[in-house]
């Protein structure tokens, strides 16, 4: 189920582009908004978060335990990470991430929502989703119950999985020639912040367009 690219499909299927090749090349909702359409990124955000939500509420009606759901969660976020009909290059998991976390705790969800989009009016949505994913694990042990979380050790421990493949995605990828001139601390910060080579966010966005 997460390794189904709906960003991919439903922009090859309606304006017959290859999403990978616009704009910032990932395959997800900002992206769809960016190259294609506001119309067509609201379905790609729905099912992208509705796969990872989905697979934690069936374990939830199988009556399986928070290890159990937290698990098949992790594991429809590695496929939409790394799907197979894309050989293994997908996008960072972020939404999937947050159908997830809905699922476990819908407080929770409701926080990494509102932590990663309080920086959307200066425009640094990706340094709001970094803070979220380092909070959640914290917020997660130290108010559980509060959040409805009754079992917080494997629910944290599945958080920081989640956080850290996150991150994964973000650090570990080709240099491009934008950034060849940079440190590795700057670059190492620059992707871990900022989800990108560089700081300016424009350049980073056309170089797709000089291909």
């Amino acid at each position: 189920m997460g390794s189904i690219p709906f960003a991919f499909l439903l922009a090859k299927w309606f304006y017959g582009i290859d999403i990978r090749q616009h704009g910032t090349g990932k395959i997800g909702a900002a992206n769809v908004l960016r190259v294609v359409s506001k119309w067509l990124a609201i379905p790609v955000a729905f099912f992208d978060v509705g796969k990872g939500a989905l697979m934690v509420w069936a374990t939830q009606l199988l009556g399986m335990e928070g290890i159990q759901q937290v698990s098949v969660g992790i594991f429809a976020i590695i496929g939409h990470n790394w799907p197979v009909l894309l050989r293994f290059k997908g996008g960072r998991g972020i939404l999937t991430s947050l159908g997830v976390v809905i699922m476990l705790s819908p407080w929770l969800g409701l926080i990494m929502l509102s932590i990663s989009y309080i920086l959307a009016p200066i425009r640094q949505v990706a340094l709001g989703v970094f803070l979220a994913s380092v909070s959640l694990p914290f917020l997660s042990w130290f108010l559980g119950p509060e959040l409805g979380i009754d079992e917080r050790l494997p629910i944290t421990v599945g958080l920081i999985i989640i956080s850290l493949m996150a991150w994964f995605k973000r650090l570990f990828v080709p240099r491009t020639e934008l950034s060849k001139s940079i440190s590795m601390a700057e670059l190492i910060i620059n992707r871990l912040l900022f989800d990108r080579d560089i700081r300016d966010a424009k350049t980073w966005v056309q170089r797709n367009l000089k291909q």
